[in-house]
């Protein structure tokens, strides 16, 4: 029986996944791509579906599980953000040569603008890069069909595919008819090869010859007119203008000519931009005397056209070379090629009157912080207060945001705050510096790729203290769980992962936990490790602060609540606004001094330990 459902993007990729008979999902979480794991999840319980489900510790690790299962014959799938694919970039490679013999479809979700991301980057170049098709959905519904799409071409031509839907086609919404889904009974069989799965490079290079007829035969595929690569081209007319997109800016550019009503604008939609169809793309070119590009988020169609006299794009300056292609930005630089060639303009402003209405508000500009209550707000206060004149490496994830609380010096990429503070301490030391050095990193990032830091500044000889920040989730990409909860993806039971015993594992002498509510004793603890680290026994200092996420949970953070308040005897010295920095803290103008915004509070009662006046009291 056929079913209706509302899903979010990520949904649909999870659908088009399962419906391709996906026996194996891997993903490390990471926005915009993280609600495709739970959905599988989800959709695996409500079907009765056998298919294996895994959070892996890193994205290489999800790549080489579901490359492994595709091996073995089956279908398999990893989920990651587009950051995530560089984590994985070196199996990927790899696996383009070695090939697969069931389907194996990457799917990499692409962040323009970027909204949560460390950069912009395409994953359509790591595409072309790695010499492996990638499909470019421009909505929910077809981000299901090009996943159903990508396993098949997958599992036909031996190859992995990559899908790459971008943050807008993750996180819309779209109405979805869907059937009982059915377990895949294809079983596992690894056949002995090593001239192919162990190939020394001589042997790579046969495979590499191998690779590019396959490309050249999934080209041919792409050539034809399909639901995925199509133009509205009237038979033996010919247009002054015609534009090419894929992704989310061809959803974009259809319903603003459709708005408009402007048929005499020709599309050529392209949903396989590598292998490029170019003999299609040549088709609309020639019926075209100029032809504009829009594509997200850098130059990967418009570098495939040949006739570059023809072509508007970024090259040529008519599009912007970084930020996200939304509407309002399509309608100007639409309607900017249209006046620049002397053809008729859209009609009307493009909304701008409701754009400058916003503008005239004035609305307060609220830079993103660390939540009320949050743990990670006390270590960095104590962190500060211990060492302030210390070099504060950090890393991605909630406490990032340390930034705000002058606790972050640098951020690189995940597990570079251990290996920046390896490369700082080398620096300074190699001129007799002995420059402090403070290290933060979250308990899921640590082991995602804080080991293999770890493990080299120890065996260096390095010599800083390192904070990791253990709130016993992964909570900036959605609440999920970590090595360290023994809890698995599906919700049964893992074995439990000790930071303790993996840090100490990694040659650390010196770990300790505390509570950083307790700023006190995380400050004594911080100056106990000063110690060590300077000691001339001494090394690497772990310090494990360790505190529930006050989000994933509220009872467990805060046992005891506490109501607190302002008295008169506050100075206004705006310490706890700029060094503390929690929300529920403010300004108020009325009484001229600090004040708890009661809304806020979590009542953790932390604000307690910071009033140089002492004039936060308990209420």
């Amino acid at each position: 029986m056929m079913r209706e459902e509302i899903f979010l993007g990520n949904g649909a990729v999870a659908l088009g996944l399962l419906e391709s008979g996906s026996q194996v999902v891997t993903s490390y979480p990471g926005t915009p791509s993280s609600e495709i794991l739970p959905e599988v999840v989800r959709l695996i319980k409500s079907e009765g579906l056998n298919t294996y489900v895994e959070w892996s510790t890193n994205e290489k690790v999800a790549l080489d599980n579901a490359f492994a299962a595709a091996v073995s014959g089956k279908r398999a799938a990893c989920c990651m953000k587009q950051v995530g694919l560089n984590v994985a970039a070196d199996s990927l490679m790899s696996a383009a040569y070695l090939g697969t013999v069931g389907g194996l479809v990457i799917v990499s979700c692409d962040d323009p603008g970027p909204h949560s991301s460390q950069t912009e980057q395409d994953t359509r170049l790591m595409a072309r890069l790695a010499k492996v098709p990638v499909l470019d959905p421009s909505n929910p519904k077809e981000a299901r069909e090009m996943a159903r799409l990508a396993m098949e071409l997958s599992e036909e031509f031996r190859i992995p595919v990559i899908l790459r839907p971008a943050i807008r086609v993750c996180h819309a919404r779209q109405a979805l008819s869907w059937g009982p889904l059915k377990n895949n009974t294809k079983k596992a069989s690894f056949e002995k090869d090593p001239g192919r799965w162990a190939a020394t490079p001589r042997f790579r290079f046969i495979l590499h010859g191998e690779l590019n007829e396959k490309l050249k035969k999934i080209a041919r595929r792409f050539e034809g007119l399909t639901a995925h690569n199509f133009h509205d081209l009237e038979p033996g007319k010919k247009y002054p203008l015609g534009i090419i997109a894929g992704g989310v800016p061809y959803s974009v550019i259809r319903d603003i000519l459709l708005e408009k009503d402007r048929k005499d604008i020709p599309v050529l939609k392209i949903g396989t931009p590598y292998p490029f169809p170019e003999a299609l793309a040549d088709t609309f070119m020639s019926a075209c005397e100029k032809v504009l590009v829009l594509e997200e988020t850098d130059t990967v169609m418009e570098y495939f056209l040949r006739d570059r006299q023809k072509v508007l794009g970024r090259l040529s300056g008519h599009v912007p070379s970084e930020g996200e292609l939304v509407p309002q930005i399509v309608y100007s630089l639409v309607d900017k090629v249209l006046k620049d060639l002397g053809l008729i303009p859209f009609k009307g402003d493009g909304n701008q009157d409701a754009l400058d209405l916003v503008a005239s508000l004035d609305l307060p500009v609220r830079r993103p912080t660390l939540c009320a209550g949050c743990p990670h707000r006390a270590s960095f206060f104590a962190i500060r207060k211990a060492r302030p004149k210390a070099i504060f490496t950090s890393d991605i994830g909630c406490y990032t945001l340390g930034l705000n609380l002058g606790g972050v010096d640098t951020c690189l990429d995940m597990g570079a705050a251990i290996t920046m503070a390896s490369g700082f301490y080398h620096s300074f030391d190699q001129d007799q510096v002995a420059q402090p050095i403070v290290a933060t990193i979250g308990d899921s990032t640590f082991f995602h790729s804080g080991t293999a830091g770890l493990l080299n500044a120890v065996y260096n000889d390095a010599r800083f203290i390192l904070v990791i920040l253990d709130n016993e989730i992964t909570a900036m990409t959605g609440m999920q769980p970590t090595p360290g909860l023994g809890i698995r993806a599906d919700g049964s039971k893992g074995k439990a992962i000790s930071l303790e015993r993996v840090v100490a594992g990694c040659g650390v002498d010196f770990v300790e936990v505390v509570d950083p509510y307790d700023i006190k004793a995380m400050t004594k603890l911080l100056k106990k490790a000063t110690e060590y680290v300077n000691s001339s026994t001494g090394g690497i200092a772990v310090i494990i602060a360790r505190h529930p996420c006050v989000i994933a949970y509220p009872k467990e953070a805060i046992t005891e609540r506490k109501s607190v308040m302002v008295t008169d005897d506050c100075t206004e010295c705006s310490f706890c606004l700029e060094r503390f920095e929690c929300p529920a803290l403010y300004h108020d103008e009325e009484l001229g001094r600090t004040n708890i915004n009661h809304s806020l509070c979590t009542q953790c009662g932390v604000c307690l330990q910071i009033c140089p006046k002492g004039a936060i009291v308990e209420a």
